[in-house]
Formats: structure tokens, C-alpha cells, sequence
């Protein structure tokens, strides 16, 4: 009773706290923030300069004094005390003006999560404010949100392909039949863009150029239209600034190794699944979610490698945010999603 009544003083969140982007949302609004797992830090004075959007500008363009760092890796946290700081940057800027009750957090996570990686997500969220901290894995939340049918024994397929991994799971009554869980994802496919310029053409791209080139022209699954980019670098030998003129053929090379092992997590989640529940998935498809749903093509390559029908959620990037929302909404209704 006590805390359905400080729930009506607070505003409770959601969050997605995620490897590449942390996304907040409120049962009120929706979605309220969107941005980058970016902090960056004066190490002189030990303070922190920018959070988000900004701070990711600063990614390779600081000096020395100056570092931009990614709290978050493979999905959990790397620095606990950067990450702390991170996530009472963003609940103060969402929850502005003074407050008398602290907010509730539903937060997803991996379904490969440790327990120490759990107490580390629930520690920094309470030391960053929150009241009260559940957990939800990203698979369930990405179904959730989807309105997939989770709560009926009906097989449910979902692969969400974040920054730091690609979660691929069977869901069935409310619980995960089968988890597969694989750290190759969106960093995967930046950083295997850069290897393949500083193979190929001897030319270094920051991480930033480097997700720009997978997102206009990368590609899992050949294009009806070829594309072409011009990409600035650093020439290695010289160490003078230089371009170099790619194809999608070429990124779409570059790019094969990773989402090979995407595609091979797939196909090792239908191979360990029951018979009754993949008839399920052979008739309602398969679910992409995850801001690598967007790789131009790979709805089609894991289509032609498994056979089935493969969904791209209405907006891939929200997808786990949104069902977390929805847990967040409807605790009676989906309190048996949570994990402890």
C-alpha cells in the first residue's frame, strides 16, 4: 500500500541501459531521453564535463586531460563509479524540479548477466536515486513490447541486436525456454569496419566514422542498388589526413565475420528448440529488434538461412525500452517477468 502511494508522488521510470544508448521512460510521457553511454570526465579536476549527445562528441577529440568513456560494455557495466554518475545525470534530467519521493526503476539487462553484474546494475541505479530497482532481460522486454503473446504457451522468437550483444531467446508462458546470448553486436560491426580500412587501405577512421560507414552503406545481404561513400582518415604510413572511396560490397565484407556469428546464433537457438514451440515460430516468424535490426539486409540473410519470416519491429531502436515501459505500467500483470 505504501508503495503504491509514493508511486502516485514519484514518477517511476524505465530504462534501457544499454551499451550504445540509455533510454528513458515514463508512464506518463513515453519516452524521454535517448542518448548516447557517453561520459566524459576532466581527470585533473576529477569532474564531469558532458553526458550523452555532447560527450559522445567527444570520442577520440579529447586531449589529454580529457577522457570520453563508455561505461557500458557487452551490455554491463565496466566502470561502476562513471556509470553511477551516468545514470544521475539522466534521471535528474528527466525528473526535474524538486521531488519528495524517489522513483521507482524497472532496468533490462542481458539474459547472460552474472549475479555480481546484477547487484552492480542495481547498486548504481540506487546510489544514483532510485527507490526501488527490478530487473527485466532484454529478449522478454523486446516481446513485450512488440505485443508479442508472452503469456500464452505459444513459442515466441526474439533476436535483439543491441551495441554489446545480440540476445536470441524462445519464450513461452512468461519465461525464457532458451537463451542464447552472444557479445557480437553493434561495437562488433563499428570496430570490425575500422580493421577492414586499416587492412585494406591503411587508413585509420575513428569510431565514430566508423558507425556512420555502417549505417549509410554497411550491409548483411547484397543490395538491389550499389552504394558508394567517400570516408576520411589518417593515412598510417604518412600520418597525413586522406579519404578513401568504399563500396557496400566492400562493407559488406568487411562486416561478414560478425554477422556470421549472429546469423550462427540463430541457427544454434532453433536447433535446441522443442518441436511444438518451433511449429510456433514457423507460423508467427521471427522477431528483430535492437538498433542492428536497422543492417540493411539481415531481415533477408537470416530469411534465406533459416527459413522463416523475419519481423522487423515498427521501430527496432525503442523496441526494449518500450516493453519495460509496459512492465513498469502493468506490475500485477507482469510481475513474473522480473528476475531476481
Amino acid at each position: 500500500m505504501l508503495g503504491k502511494l509514493l508511486s502516485m508522488f514519484g514518477k517511476d521510470l524505465a530504462m534501457d541501459l544499454g551499451t550504445a544508448n540509455t533510454l528513458l521512460y515514463t508512464k506518463k510521457d513515453g519516452i524521454v531521453l535517448n542518448e548516447p553511454s557517453v561520459v566524459a570526465i576532466d581527470v585533473e579536476r576529477n569532474s564531469v564535463l558532458a553526458v550523452g549527445r555532447e560527450a559522445k562528441e567527444f570520442l577520440g577529440r579529447t586531449p589529454q586531460r580529457i577522457r570520453a568513456i563508455r561505461p557500458m560494455k557487452d551490455g554491463v557495466i565496466a566502470d561502476f563509479e562513471v556509470t553511477k554518475q551516468m545514470i544521475s545525470y539522466f534521471i535528474k534530467k528527466v525528473i526535474t524540479g524538486f521531488s519528495l519521493v524517489k522513483p521507482n526503476i524497472v532496468i533490462c539487462v542481458p539474459t547472460g548477466i552474472t549475479q555480481v553484474e546484477k547487484r552492480a546494475v542495481i547498486e548504481s541505479a540506487q546510489q544514483a536515486g532510485a527507490r526501488d530497482v527490478k530487473l527485466v532481460e532484454e529478449p522478454m522486454a523486446a516481446a513485450i513490447g512488440a505485443s508479442r503473446p508472452i503469456h500464452q504457451p505459444v513459442g515466441t522468437m526474439v533476436v535483439d541486436i543491441g551495441g554489446g550483444t545480440t540476445e536470441v531467446a524462445i519464450i513461452s508462458l512468461s519465461a525464457i525456454a532458451y537463451a542464447e546470448s552472444v557479445r557480437v553486436a553493434g561495437d562488433a560491426l563499428n570496430s570490425a569496419v575500422q580493421r577492414y580500412f586499416q587492412e585494406e587501405f591503411q587508413l585509420l577512421v575513428g569510431e565514430n566514422q566508423a558507425e556512420k560507414v555502417k549505417m549509410t552503406i554497411g550491409s548483411a545481404f547484397p543490395l538491389p542498388e550499389p552504394l558508394v561513400m567517400t570516408v576520411p582518415g589518417k593515412d598510417i604510413v604518412s600520418g597525413t589526413p586522406t579519404s578513401v572511396e568504399v563500396t557496400d560490397e566492400d562493407i559488406r565484407l568487411a562486416l561478414s565475420e560478425s554477422v556470421k556469428a549472429i546469423v550462427f546464433a540463430v541457427r544454434k537457438a532453433l536447433e535446441k528448440t522443442p518441436p511444438e514451440l518451433a511449429s510456433d515460430i514457423a507460423e508467427h516468424g521471427l522477431l528483430l529488434a535492437g538498433g542492428g535490426a536497422l543492417l540493411k539486409g539481415l531481415n533477408e540473410l537470416i530469411m534465406q538461412e533459416t527459413g522463416l519470416q523475419v519481423v522487423i519491429d515498427e521501430d527496432p531502436l525503442t523496441t526494449v525500452v518500450r516493453g519495460t515501459g509496459k512492465t513498469l505500467e502493468d506490475r500485477v500483470k507482469f510481475s513474473d517477468v522480473y528476475i531476481n
